[in-house]
Formats: structure tokens, sequence, C-alpha cells
């Protein structure tokens, strides 16, 4: 997903089989897909054939982060019980990529390519570590989703997220169940207020 399409653009089906040099049939069937996952949309009066790049509302941005925020804080849970050595071995590789988040809020020009990633890296570990198939899939199809956000509204305020994340480092050293579930859904919690201004002051994309 690199954001070629804008949010609120028209979609037609026969354009893209055309494009790919596909029948209808699978176009349509990954048109139907995308709408499931919250990609796009279809609308009454859209041709048929067609579909809206999903717009980037506020409404919609505060639903994603709760439930990325919940699903973080169940997979926190888990982590608590680990044993205590894999819980520190996390909690290292959580603080050399916290680390970095630091070094990159300390320069004058930030890549945002890299924020995304090594932010992204900080909370799929946290999934990862917690196991369980099913949390990774429903973790999988939440922050893409997300990510559409981050990479339209850049949110100045890494600092901020980085002093967040040391809680739920050492909330994971200690094996807290409760302070990394809080932790985890306040860092979206924040991160979602911190949007919400951006959206606010830039007003919504595609919403027209």
């Amino acid at each position: 997903m690199c954001g070629a399409l804008p949010p609120g653009s028209w979609v037609a089906e026969a354009h893209v089989a055309e494009r790919l040099g596909l029948s209808r049939a699978p176009v349509r069937a990954a048109f139907q897909r995308l709408q499931q996952e919250g990609y796009v949309v279809s609308q009454d009066t859209a041709r048929r054939g067609r579909v809206l790049i999903a717009p980037l509302t506020h409404t919609d941005a505060r639903e994603l982060y709760a439930i990325a925020g919940h699903l973080e804080a169940l997979a926190g849970t888990f982590v608590a019980a680990l044993p205590a050595g894999k819980r520190t071995k996390l909690a290292d590789e959580l603080a050399a990529l916290n680390a970095e988040l630091h070094a990159i809020a300390s320069r004058p020009l930030a890549d945002p390519r890299r924020i995304f990633e090594v932010d992204r890296a900080f909370h799929t570990a946290i999934v990862a570590a917690a196991g369980g198939s099913r949390l990774k899939a429903l973790h999988q199809s939440i922050i893409p989703q997300a990510e559409r956000y981050w990479r339209l509204y850049i949110i100045n305020e890494l600092h901020v997220s980085v002093a967040e994340h040391n809680e739920i480092i050492r909330a994971t050293r200690d094996g807290d169940a409760d302070a990394i579930a809080a932790g985890l859904r306040h860092n979206w919690d924040n991160g979602f207020e911190r949007l919400g201004r951006l959206i606010e002051m830039f007003g919504e994309r595609g919403s027209w």
C-alpha cells in the first residue's frame, strides 16, 4: 500500500482489469475483499463496477486506533506471562527500537518512512512475542489501515511517543500485565488525540 490513489478517488473495475491484464472476475473479488477490510467503499449512487478509495475521517481514525490499542493490550497481557528471560529479550529489542526513534526525534530533519518502519516494528514485536496466529492476523489487518493516516498526517510529537514507549518497556521487564496493557492503550489513545488535532487542522481527506 503506497498511497498512489488518494482518498476519495474513484476506481473502475474495468480499468483495473485492463491495466493488470486480468478478467473482471478476480478484480471484482479483490474489490470485495478491499471493501471488507475498509480500504474502499461502495456508494448507492456509484456506477456499477466502481468503488471509492475510503476517505480518511476523524470517526474512522478513532475506531481504528481504539481497535489497535485493545488488540495490543491483549497481546501485552500474554507478554506479561512469558518467562522472565523472554520478557527481558523482548524488552531489550523494544529498547533498541525506541532508542532509534529517540535519535530520529532529535534530528532537525526526520525521515517519515523510517519513523513508520521503526514504530511499526516496535508494536509488531509485542504482538509477535505474545504468540497466537489469530491475534497476529487481526493486528496485521488493522495496522495497514492506520498507516494510511500516518502517511498523510505527519505527527511531529515523536518524543512524546518515545516516552510512552519507555513505560511499556519498563512494564515488560517487570512482567506487569496491567501496566503493559494500560501503556499500550495509552499510546494508541494519545496517538489518536495527536492525529485528531491534525485532522481538525487540515481537514478530512477524501470527504468532499
